[in-house]
């Protein structure tokens, strides 16, 4: 259940709103983590490479540079930043497109196909296509209801599930932390369905992703804009 304003003075109409605006917020987030996943998953395995879990990537920079591997540290700095780039750059996106999710998964989608579309062996240009494209999707939804959510990362979702967890079991009772799962169930499901689409196809399994953003965008449409205005970054 997402958190909820309890005020007396809210309309039957605007609490029946909230309620549908947060389950299309929620929905949209899971959808948008099976992106992630599903992305990340066919990069890690293509390349060795995360694609969006920069903890991961932070980890291996520290150890390259403990062993004194410059070639890796220099390759790992050049991703940590490219992702730092791609979420500047869906902010931009996101303002210059008034806050809509279609032209910023638009962008997204075409990241992914030309990724996919790379021709060459050297795989590092590709990869920073899909980075950027992970960076930028974090523009998609930041929170729903006032409920902070995270799409290319889920260890803030279950770190706040498991606090929630510890508040219900001493018989606090919040709403808010169960749909923290959402995302991570998300991500999960669309890593297994990444990594078995690279099995077959490899780094061009990255069009599957592509195609997924583009037919996002367009359900996006459906949303109204008030509540996409209410997902989205300000």
């Amino acid at each position: 259940m997402l958190p909820s304003s309890s005020s007396t003075r809210a309309s039957p109409g605007h609490l029946h709103a909230r309620k549908w605006r947060g389950r299309i917020g929620m929905s949209l987030v899971a959808a948008l983590s099976v992106l992630a996943g599903m992305t990340d998953a066919i990069g890690f395995m293509a390349s060795g490479d995360f694609v969006s879990f920069m903890s991961g990537n932070t980890t291996r920079l520290a150890v390259a540079i403990s062993d004194g591997n410059l070639g890796l540290t220099l390759r790992l700095l050049i991703l940590v930043a490219t992702f730092v780039v791609g979420n500047a750059l869906g902010i931009v996106i996101s303002r210059l497109g008034g806050r809509r999710a279609l032209p910023l998964l638009l962008c997204i989608a075409t990241l992914l196909c030309g990724a996919a579309a790379w021709p060459y062996d050297e795989q590092l240009p590709a990869l920073l296509a899909a980075i950027i494209a992970m960076g930028m999707l974090n523009a998609a939804v930041e929170e729903v209801n006032g409920l902070p959510v995270g799409l290319t990362y889920v260890t803030g979702a279950l770190s706040r599930f498991g606090r929630g967890l510890g508040r219900w079991m001493l018989g606090e009772r919040r709403n808010g932390w169960r749909v923290q799962l959402i995302p991570w169930t998300g991500m999960f499901a669309g890593a297994v369905l990444g990594a078995v689409l690279e099995h077959h196809l490899g780094l061009k399994a990255l069009f599957a992703s592509g195609l997924l953003a583009a037919a996002l965008g367009g359900l996006s449409l459906s949303i109204p804009r008030r509540w996409q205005l209410g997902y989205m970054p300000r």
